[in-house]
């Protein structure tokens, strides 16, 4: 007998949010969760009309985190919100969580999880005491064709991994960069709401997690170049990091934003001693397997020929292609049954602890770039 819906409710993320409806969306795809209310905008007129918009009872929508959880924890166990979304700029993601968890929440955070290393050590401390459920939307690790990728890697299919490659590619900020005015009304390239990093922060961190979800190795030192382009803006654009991974692999990450008309192009490759693998998440369906002596192979989903996880990850037959809510529909769920106190496969959502290591990885690449391009262990 399938579990009660779960009670959810969202911080940020209202009518004007792009992230927002993907997370709706994602949500809605198991049928796992029941949107109850939130905060769904700093002024509190757009968000009660956005929660009219979606028919929702507009006495659970609330001005602020702290009459949220005061009202909500109120209520009795049965009727409250039991999981949060914290969807929001990234300087508001650590005190949102801090709250909710201290609270009793289980929390669904995007990334990066804090503004901090220590701020999101914190956290996963603070969690060790607690039965609650924390992921972190790395999205990416959503997509079948990713879940079939580590799958594959860990049953050795590629043999001992020798090199790694992830680039992310984005243009989005070279139509803004260039202008002084515009660069400035942009909250990504401003610290006191970005964070410590905008490039490698923002979308690095993804390709970061990419390599360490798949490989199952950890990055344990980095040397990084990272770029501003103008010397009046603070934080990176684009940068290039050299990577160390346990067991002696090599690896090199590339992220930017000024990758002049790039949209979305991250990509992932792994090379191992009798064959590669390389998946592109503009053309989320198709695995590369690469081997010495063979054709190459195309994997896509939905076929009997993939391994348990990329079959668990899939909800269309062949030929079907599912994508970016989809992959996110996959950490929900994999959510929901950790909520619901269902086993859960490793893997089946990022927690607390690839928060953690997404941080640390930041923080390591801009210690190295500022210090003369040093290697720095994460």
């Amino acid at each position: 007998m399938k579990p009660a819906k779960i009670k959810w409710a969202l911080l940020g993320g209202g009518a004007d949010s792009l992230i927002g409806i993907a997370h709706r969306i994602a949500a809605g795809m198991g049928d796992d969760y029941q949107l109850i209310g939130g905060v769904f905008n700093s002024d509190p007129a757009r968000a009660l009309q956005f929660a009219r918009d979606l028919g929702l009872d507009t006495r659970r929508t609330y001005a602020d985190i702290d009459a949220f959880i005061s009202s909500e924890t109120a209520l009795p166990t049965g009727e409250r919100v039991q999981a949060v979304t914290v969807a929001t700029p990234n300087f508001l993601h650590y005190g949102m969580a801090l709250k909710l968890i201290q609270a009793g929440f289980h929390v669904i955070c995007e990334k990066p999880v804090t503004s901090t290393a220590a701020e999101a050590i914190h956290l996963a401390k603070l969690l060790k005491s607690r039965q609650q459920v924390f992921a972190v939307t790395h999205t990416y690790t959503g997509y079948p064709m990713v879940r079939q990728m580590r799958a594959m890697i860990a049953a050795a299919m590629i043999g001992p991994i020798q090199k790694v490659d992830a680039r992310y590619y984005q243009g989005w900020i070279n139509t803004v960069i260039h202008d002084p005015a515009a660069r400035k009304s942009v909250w990504r390239l401003d610290p006191a709401k970005g964070g410590q990093s905008c490039c490698i922060g923002d979308i690095g961190v993804h390709a970061f997690n990419l390599i360490e979800y798949t490989t199952g190795l950890q990055i344990e030192q980095a040397l990084a170049d990272l770029g501003t382009l103008y010397p009046d803006n603070q934080l990176d654009v684009d940068g290039s990091v050299l990577l160390r991974l346990g067991g002696g692999v090599k690896g090199v990450l590339c992220a930017s934003q000024i990758a002049t008309a790039e949209e979305n192009n991250l990509s992932v490759a792994v090379y191992g001693r009798t064959g590669g693998l390389r998946w592109a998440q503009e053309n989320p369906n198709q695995l590369e397997f690469l081997q010495e002596g063979k054709p190459l192979a195309v994997i896509k989903p939905g076929h009997a020929y993939n391994l348990p996880e990329a079959r668990a990850a899939t909800k269309m037959p062949p030929g079907h292609p599912e994508g970016i809510f989809d992959a996110m529909g996959n950490i929900y769920r994999g959510a929901a049954k950790a909520i619901n106190g269902l086993p859960v496969d490793p893997g089946a959502y990022p927690d607390i602890e690839a928060g953690v290591r997404g941080m640390r990885f930041v923080e390591a690449v801009l210690h190295s770039s500022r210090n003369g391009n040093i290697w720095v262990s994460i």
